[in-house]
């Protein structure tokens, strides 16, 4: 299969979004996400001593670029894991929750902790630990290999698959919707 070009995707998407929606994603100034089946194809290989994980680059600048805006950028995980925090690391992840504590309370802790309201916060889930989350915040998204109750209430379906760029999909359509895209890309082109 021929790989989506994001940029040509967003571009299109952005014209079609929803007013409501655009609102929402203007109001965001935290970022949340879950790990495994998001910024992850969901697979965990393991050989009995070492864990691995494989992450999108793009996704990982899409989130530099959300920090760099003044948008704070946390991953919350119910399943904690060495490759997550070296990532995280990597990243410069703002917030690491790695938890099986039930994900509403770990982020209605951390949005105490920042001082960020519900309807501030986007969160990008895909199974049933994440439906209290994604049901609680301003923007919520989802892939498109999410369990059908994430789809169900989510503001927005990536078109690119978890692990592939799905992050990236959501940072560049916020980013859009706050006006700071063009001034990334600007930059990025001289």
């Amino acid at each position: 299969m021929r790989p989506i070009d994001t940029q040509v995707l967003t571009e299109a998407i952005f014209s079609e979004i929803a007013r409501e929606t655009l609102e929402r994603m203007r109001q965001v100034e935290v970022f949340l996400c879950d790990v495994d089946g998001i910024l992850t194809d969901g697979g965990i290989y393991i050989d009995g001593v070492h864990e691995w994980k494989r992450f999108h680059v793009r996704d990982g600048l899409g989130l530099r670029l959300l920090q760099r805006s003044g948008i704070r950028v946390g991953w919350i995980s119910h399943r904690p894991s060495e490759a997550t925090l070296q990532r995280a690391k990597d990243l410069g992840i703002d917030f690491l929750r790695q938890s099986n504590q039930e994900k509403v309370k770990v982020v209605e802790g951390l949005l105490q902790e920042i001082g960020v309201e519900w309807e501030q916060t986007a969160y990008m889930g895909d199974d049933l630990v994440d439906l209290g989350v994604l049901r609680r915040v301003g923007f919520a998204a989802t892939v498109p290999e999410a369990v059908a109750e994430a789809k169900q209430v989510a503001h927005y379906i990536t078109h690119v698959s978890a692990g592939d760029g799905a992050v990236r999909e959501v940072v560049e359509l916020i980013l859009r919707a706050k006006g700071k895209w063009k001034t990334f890309v600007s930059e990025y082109a001289q």
